[in-house]
């Protein structure tokens, strides 16, 4: 069961990307390139995270440094579609989308790719016929939860009206006697 326990990982980490993600983009104060400077530091947070520790792990285990072509072939691909994704986000984050609407879309579509693709690739042993209806319910139930969670999501609360300043009362005229 150890994999649940990453797979729940993967969820509570992508879970924040999103928000975390937009906060960037909005704190690097810079209409026109906040979100190219905030995948500058997504990319710079895969080099560390997927090029420096792997290395690290790597030598760790003394493992060989053999490399198959296709191995090396599908990674690069996947981490290629991967930063699409991430830079996409970006893009719709920065055209007006809501970390909460456009994570919902991307996390209830995902799914839905990742199982017609994964079809695609491996077809059912016993033919297409053989899928079961629950199958087809679950893509149903994760496109009709995407859509639910993206148009009834609550909305923020009302932002704090400014403070009202108060001004100092005007100093009174000396008095001449």
């Amino acid at each position: 069961m150890k994999w649940l326990a990453f797979a729940l990982m993967t969820v509570l980490s992508w879970g924040l990307y999103g928000i975390f993600l937009h906060s960037g983009q909005t704190a690097m104060a810079d209409k026109n390139n906040a979100l190219y400077k905030s995948f500058l530091f997504v990319g710079l947070a895969y080099f560390l995270t997927a090029v420096i520790a792997p290395l690290c792990f790597l030598v760790a285990r003394k493992a060989t440094w053999d490399f198959p072509p296709q191995g090396m072939a599908w990674s690069l691909f996947a981490g290629i579609v991967g930063a699409i994704g991430a830079f996409c986000v970006l893009l719709a984050f920065g055209n007006g989308g809501k970390p909460g609407v456009v994570m919902s879309i991307v996390f209830a579509g995902a799914p839905i790719v990742n199982a017609v693709v994964a079809l695609l690739q491996h077809p059912p042993a016993e033919g297409w016929g053989s899928i079961k209806p629950q199958f087809y319910l679950g893509i149903l139930l994760a496109a009709t939860g995407g859509c639910l969670v993206t148009f009834y999501k609550p909305p923020p609360p009302k932002p704090a009206p400014a403070p009202v300043s108060q001004a100092a009362p005007a100093p009174s005229p000396a008095r001449v006697n």
